[in-house]
């Protein structure tokens, strides 16, 4: 048996969560996958995965293996990179994530000058609103807008984000300018269906943060879609300010009640806090810092 793959087998199937997911990500049959973990058991002479239960569940002996295990191929991968000159140059993938709306109009141009500048560097930009798993997916790089909760990933604030509420020019007319967010409840609102309070936005009133109740008109699955919307008079909508900038620029959206908007958001590069960064990454951090602050200046 091969060693390090029998690890590499079950410390996938322990971080997916089963056997079935680990096979998807590992790009294998399950009986294979199923196969080595027992044949590493066979090596031990040990149990390392409780099979009784429907859930992965790890045995005592199994937990302190896969703890082990893991630090072993981090180790392992590692020591690859650096042998084959990826922590000496800036060469290879590299793979980033970032909010659809934002990666369209930051990240993508920013991208292309670095290219032009490390031609052994290829990225792959993953636009996505949902939150990507920087480990599951092998993802080197996230640009996040949210406050970043503990944990042992490295991040660098680039900016802060103001959420806004804005309308077009006509529907406002037709309907009225709200002066507090209370009024919203008489107004016609498009959602975003992946927020997590669909039928309240927050505001600051009188000092403090609060989730406002409002009335949904229009319910879609992306910003752009609710800009569009807006921009076609269907309502009031909530967005981040950089997704509105140019529209209201040309006075084709309106921004209100900025008097009671919560606090901006921060806008972060997220990476992974290993002992060595690639050189990919910290010449595209190098690059795209100073980069993205003068685009959101």
């Amino acid at each position: 048996m091969d060693r390090f793959e029998s690890m590499s087998a079950f410390v996938a199937v322990v971080e997916a969560g089963g056997f079935s997911a680990a096979a998807r990500k590992l790009g294998m049959p399950v009986a294979t996958v199923s196969r080595k973990v027992s044949e590493l058991e066979a090596l031990l002479q040990a149990s390392l995965i409780n099979r009784s239960t429907r859930k992965i569940a790890l045995t005592q002996g199994g937990q302190a293996f896969y703890e082990s295990s893991r630090r072993l191929l981090e180790d392992l991968g590692e020591a690859e990179r650096a042998a084959s000159g990826e922590y000496r140059a800036p060469r290879g993938e590299l793979v980033m994530t970032a909010p659809i709306v934002f990666g369209r109009l930051h990240v993508v141009p920013v991208v292309v000058e670095f290219l032009k500048q490390y031609p052994e560097v290829d990225v792959r930009l993953l636009l996505d609103d949902q939150i990507v798993n920087l480990v599951d997916e092998q993802v080197d790089l996230a640009v996040r807008i949210s406050e970043l909760p503990d944990s042992s990933m490295m991040a660098t604030r680039i900016a802060t984000i103001r959420p806004v509420i804005c309308a077009s020019p006509a529907y406002l007319s037709a309907h009225g300018m709200p002066r507090h967010p209370e009024e919203l409840a008489d107004h016609d609102c498009i959602m975003r269906s992946r927020l997590p309070t669909p039928d309240a936005w927050p505001f600051r009133v009188d000092g403090t943060v609060r989730m406002v109740p409002v009335r949904r008109r229009l319910v879609v699955t992306t910003a752009e879609a609710s800009i569009e919307a807006a921009l076609a008079g269907a309502g009031l909508t909530k967005v981040f300010c950089y997704q509105v900038a140019a529209a209201e620029r040309q006075g084709r959206l309106v921004t209100i009640l900025r008097e009671f908007e919560p606090e901006p958001m921060p806008l972060s590069l997220v990476y992974s806090g290993g002992r060595i960064v690639p050189m990919k990454l910290r010449a595209f951090l190098d690059f795209a810092i100073p980069h993205l602050k003068k685009r959101l200046q």
